[in-house]
């Protein structure tokens, strides 16, 4: 008879996890911009950000109504109504200072004079000009879209609401005379929360170097725009602090692709749930640490505004950081008064104090609009 030959079968044996066999099995590189992993649906957030900043800003052009206030003197008036104003009183293609007044800007006379706080949330929709809205949102839907399906909806939700509030409060400390729109400080929000998921998933990431040439290019493109009248800086610089410590707080795993089920693909299940537990317990200093920063300077910033700080008495300097004096635009920082004086249809209206004056070929202005044109013959 044939011998018989018996083979013995073992079991396999569990894997036993060291912290080396950890960061080897959990440690899965991926792109920071990678993409075929992600629902569409995932971007729903950003996405409903966007429209509402769009439909403020269609709202502002037409309240702003160039074509009737300003005796058609407009920037691309085929647009009738929704046209803008002047390259010389708006360089970024927008609405008057007084529109964004009216729409909610932030001011230093509404706020500190009158206390006028609802202005903090309302400035938070407003774009300054064309210009503004389609850079600003550009790079909203660049880097928003790309961290909410990497991080999820409700946690970027929270950075980007959070960030533009904290942003205002900033800016609120540094107000001049010019309103000040701070639509950007929610984008900042979310560039220094992209800098702290970096810092934060640095292994997971195999292209650091490219996310971060992206986030600085984002930044110094909006930060340049800040130079220019009605868009304003502080907003920028308080969103992206408070964007990165939020970052810390709230950006600790990213959702990562699934990987292919091998043999013994329920252990490695049950290795990768223990790794993303893990990875939401991981770092709980620094997590609560920057929760409590987050927390203290925005309880100090709220403190400061409602009374009545204002930053520019230590900084004098500040307020270049706001906007850069030119030939091209009026940074309007000063209180300004003119005169006015009709003649044969005409109306010259001449600075007081200084020698500027400017002749019109109509008379019937608003009162308002007189006050928009003293601005700019003034500066």
């Amino acid at each position: 008879m044939a011998e018989q030959t018996q083979i013995e079968i073992k079991p396999p044996q569990p894997a036993h996890l060291s912290d080396a066999g950890d960061d080897q099995v959990l440690e899965q590189q991926v792109r920071f911009f990678k993409s075929g992993t992600r629902k569409r649906e995932d971007s729903w957030v950003i996405s409903l950000f966007v429209v509402l900043h769009i439909v403020a800003f269609a709202a502002t052009m037409f309240v702003n109504d160039c074509w009737q206030n300003s005796h058609r003197d407009c920037a691309i008036k085929v647009l009738g109504r929704l046209s803008f104003q002047p390259l010389w009183e708006n360089p970024l293609l927008g609405p008057s200072s007084s529109t964004l007044d009216e729409m909610g800007a932030l001011q230093q006379t509404f706020l500190a004079n009158h206390h006028q706080t609802w202005r903090l949330f309302t400035c938070l929709w407003l774009h300054a000009g064309a210009i503004h809205l389609i850079i600003n949102l550009s790079s909203v839907i660049f880097v928003g879209i790309h961290l909410e399906q990497e991080f999820g909806p409700l946690r970027i939700g929270m950075v980007y609401i959070l960030s533009a509030f904290f942003g205002s409060l900033v800016a609120a400390l540094f107000l001049q005379k010019s309103p000040a729109v701070g639509s950007s400080g929610a984008l900042f929000g979310l560039l220094g929360s992209m800098l702290s998921g970096l810092i934060c998933n640095w292994k997971v990431y195999t292209d650091k170097l490219a996310a971060l040439s992206a986030l600085l290019l984002v930044a110094v493109i909006n930060f340049s725009l800040g130079l220019l009248p009605y868009v304003d800086n502080f907003s920028n610089l308080g969103g992206f602090i408070s964007g990165v410590l939020l970052g810390f707080v709230l950006l600790f795993s990213p959702r990562l692709p699934r990987m292919t089920e091998k043999k013994g693909g329920f252990f490695d299940y049950g290795v990768k749930k223990s790794i993303r537990l893990k990875q939401k317990l991981d770092r709980p200093v620094l997590r609560s640490v920057s929760f409590v920063l987050f927390g203290l300077v925005l309880a100090g910033a709220i403190v400061a505004v409602l009374h009545g700080i204002d930053m520019n008495k230590y900084c004098s300097w500040c307020q270049y950081i706001n906007c850069v004096p030119s030939n091209r635009w009026s940074c309007n920082t000063k209180v300004t008064a003119c005169q006015t004086m009709e003649n044969a249809g005409r109306l010259t209206v001449t600075c007081m104090g200084k020698d500027n004056f400017r002749v019109f070929p109509f008379t019937s202005f608003s009162e308002t609009r007189l006050h928009d044109l003293c601005d700019l013959i003034c500066s």
